[in-house]
């Protein structure tokens, strides 16, 4: 061995202490340099069989994790050589990415956000965990908590939406679903927040991108989640790919150390993303491998992803004096303790036999919850929806997507199989097709599709039926990881066959399936009805079936604003003022301008001649077959005092002919800050159920500290002054009123 020198062995893990310090203590003193340094280093699986250097490097202990093996009986193999080969016999750390399910999948991740239901969330990440587990997973690479407001940005789909508050109640609800009451629980996996930090606001939506952003915007907007799960207990992090403000975020001090550890305290493990130290070099920060391996341990990564720096360079460093003993024995450190916590040192082997199993009926049943609860209707003419089976005869079903079980799954699905997904095809047969004729044609064999030849079918199949459903969107490929797009218009020919279908004179309604939002002003026009059910997993065709049928009313909010056109991004409801904000009065109609008109005539405020200035549905919009109205805001108090609270309360009245569930949200605004605050934030949100006729009074209790912001100085401060404050059903409630808080 070279650096330090390995001690004999002193302690046996299972029995000397029950004190994790001490064993802790005791591991750190028995370790070799080399064998320390391999807990920091995480390589990749063979992929179903076990490569002899992986094996001889485990039994070196020179591996601490093992990424991406979800066989159980190679991950027992794979464990036994840990425990029982190795000199100190110190399991492993078995990583994948579970990302929004295992073999039961849940909706797409900015689905499931669109349920604005946390237990919703923690429940789909406990299942997720559960199955996992049961394959010998201890870790995920969940959740995603990148804020971004870019939609050509693919991988939107695995983040929760474009509001720090949102994304911060979401992210936590999924961090202690994966992580239980207990990490040492047998049904518990370790949780990694990531991409810290940035990576959503990817320049041009394009992944692994540079992210330039102020430090004000990243303490107020993209840093809140992360707080907030590391608040929740997050066992690991992981750095971002991007470079943030010109230093890789895999290097980054300010954001790994001073933000991190010393501000926040964070005693977790924190791991690179795949080969993120490396690429440093390519970047353009570092020289070579060696200097990457640098930077990364003086940023604090404690482990290494995929890539081998650590390995091949930190022994020198330590002999050369570059990096201490001491920080390599501070990150070994974090890496021992999550695996006491897991408690991998009192069994590290997995029987399958002592867990549910895979699709059971409550995981089922949980992930068809989920996928109801996400759906968002955006259109519904003169109630076209729900359908009545008593009404209809026939009913035509289109699109490349109704029937197609591995795309309704989504992106990052590794585990999940097609064949185990029910489609809107099955589910629609299966409930209402003893009664009414299913007249089904694909029309498109993908959603790219060019060519017409089908439609002459598809337009027959609607001509014979009562009504058509046409299922259209995205596969799954395109959104997630690399996978982003510069027209975020509906591919292929689908545009089309919805003008076809509409030619008819026929009711259509359009179920979209996608990863991310699309611009689909073009097709409102020939729509009736538009149901967004994103990527919805394993259960989405039953859910979509019911909700189509009136079995349940919609109830999903958009966690992201839909633009009408690419041009107007990015586009977010939290938007600054400026100096000139547009107004329905101001904007002008790029047709409407005569020849020769004066420069200055032209509204002279923010937005665009050719889209206007405002989205083309706003954050929280979604609408439900019941129909919600809000009156009497009121405040308990018109002035507070620093360090108090008030309620902000207003009735809700079912104003329809159907039950529903309504998201109530709760909007303030800071009218004049030390740095100009957004127009609207979101600061409360709240499910409730509904009858018809029925009224209720909700109410919100805001304290002062809800109010604060970082200011010039970076300080976390609640300013006096005056504050707006709305309640209704999206970020566009009209419903307001005003407070005050003095110092």
């Amino acid at each position: 061995m070279h650096g330090e020198a390995a001690t004999e062995l002193v302690v046996d893990n299972h029995e000397q202490s029950d004190s994790v310090d001490n064993r802790v203590h005791d591991l750190l003193k028995a370790m070799g340099l080399d064998e320390k340094i391999g807990q920091m280093s995480q390589l990749q699986a063979g992929g179903g069989w076990i490569p002899d250097e992986l094996a001889d490097g485990i039994r070196r202990g020179q591996v601490g994790s093992v990424l991406n093996e979800p066989d159980v009986n190679i991950v027992n193999e794979l464990q036994r050589i840990a425990v029982e080969e190795s000199r100190l016999g110190i399991p492993l750390l078995m990583g994948r990415d579970v990302i929004h399910g295992f073999k039961t999948i849940f909706p797409i991740p900015l689905g499931q956000a669109a349920t604005w239901n946390p237990a919703i969330i923690e429940a789909g990440a406990r299942v997720s965990a559960e199955e996992a587990v049961c394959s010998g997973i201890n870790w995920t690479f969940a959740p995603m908590i990148d804020i971004t407001r870019d939609p050509r940005w693919g991988r939107i789909a695995e983040s929760l939406g474009e509001d720090p508050y949102l994304c911060s109640v979401l992210g936590a609800s999924m961090v202690r679903g994966f992580q239980g009451d207990s990490l040492s629980s047998p049904d518990s996996i370790a949780a990694c927040a990531k991409h810290f930090a940035g990576y959503g606001a990817a320049e041009g939506g394009r992944d692994y991108n540079t992210a330039n952003i102020p430090e004000n915007e990243m303490r107020n907007v993209y840093l809140r989640p992360f707080k907030a799960a590391a608040e929740a207990g997050a066992a690991s992090f992981m750095s971002a790919f991007c470079d943030l403000n010109g230093v890789p975020a895999t290097g980054n001090q300010w954001l790994m150390k001073q933000v991190l550890r010393e501000e926040w305290s964070y005693q977790g493990v924190v791991v690179s993303d795949w080969e993120s130290i490396v690429e440093m070099s390519v970047h353009g920060f570092t020289h070579d491998d060696e200097e990457a391996a640098y930077e990364a341990a003086m940023a604090g990564i404690d482990m290494e992803m995929a890539s081998t720096s650590y390995r091949d360079h930190l022994e020198g460093m330590v002999d050369e004096g570059k990096i201490s003993l001491e920080q390599i024995d501070g990150m070994v450190e974090r890496v021992l303790r999550l695996k006491f916590a897991l408690g991998l040192f009192e069994q590290p082997y997995t029987d399958p036999s002592q867990h549910p199993e895979f699709l059971n009926k409550a995981n089922l049943k949980a992930a068809k919850q989920a996928a109801m609860q996400s759906c968002v209707l955006l259109k519904n003419a003169q109630q076209t929806l729900p359908l009545s089976p008593a009404k209809l005869d026939a009913i035509a079903l289109l699109g490349p997507l109704a029937d197609d079980g591995f795309e309704q799954m989504g992106t990052w699905v590794f585990d999940g199989e097609a064949s185990q997904s029910v489609t809107c095809r099955q589910a629609i047969t299966e409930l209402i097709g003893r009664t009414v004729e299913i007249n089904y044609v694909k029309a498109l064999e993908t959603t790219r599709a060019a060519s017409d030849d089908n439609f002459a079918e598809a337009i027959s199949a609607v001509n014979q039926s009562d009504a058509a459903i046409i299922v259209v969107g995205e596969e799954a490929f395109m959104s997630g990881e690399a996978h982003s797009r510069a027209s975020i218009d509906l591919p292929g020919q689908q545009q089309a066959l919805i003008e076809a279908a509409a030619s008819t004179g026929k009711p259509v309604i359009v179920v979209i399936m996608a990863g991310r939002p699309l611009t689909i002003e073009p097709l409102l026009p020939h729509a009736d009805a538009v149901l967004y059910a994103w990527h919805p997993g394993t259960m989405g065709g039953p859910a979509i079936a019911d909700l189509l049928f009136g079995l349940e009313s919609p109830s999903g909010k958009l966690p992201v604003t839909f633009p009408r056109v690419v041009g107007q991004v990015p586009i977010h409801y939290a938007q600054k003022n400026t100096g000139r904000p547009a107004t329905d009065e101001t904007c002008v109609d790029i047709n409407e301008v005569p020849p020769r008109a004066p420069q200055t005539s032209l509204g002279m405020t923010s937005f665009h001649l050719d889209a206007g200035y405002k989205p083309l549905f706003p954050f929280g919009y979604g609408l439900s077959y019941g129909k919600f109205q809000y009156v009497k805001i009121t405040t308990s108090h018109h002035s507070i005092a620093m360090g108090q609270s008030l309620d902000v309360s207003a009735d809700i009245v079912n104003m329809g002919s159907h039950a529903g569930e309504e998201v109530v949200q709760l909007y303030v605004r800071d009218l004049v800050g030390n740095v100009t605050r957004p127009v609207k934030e979101l600061k409360g949100f709240r499910r409730v159920r509904m009858k018809p006729g029925e009224r209720q009074r909700i109410s919100f209790r805001l304290h002062t500290d809800d109010l604060a912001f970082y200011n010039r100085k970076m300080q976390l401060v609640t300013e006096p002054g005056q504050f707006h404050v709305w309640i209704g059903g999206s970020s566009d409630a009209p419903l307001w009123a005003e407070f005050e808080v003095h110092a």
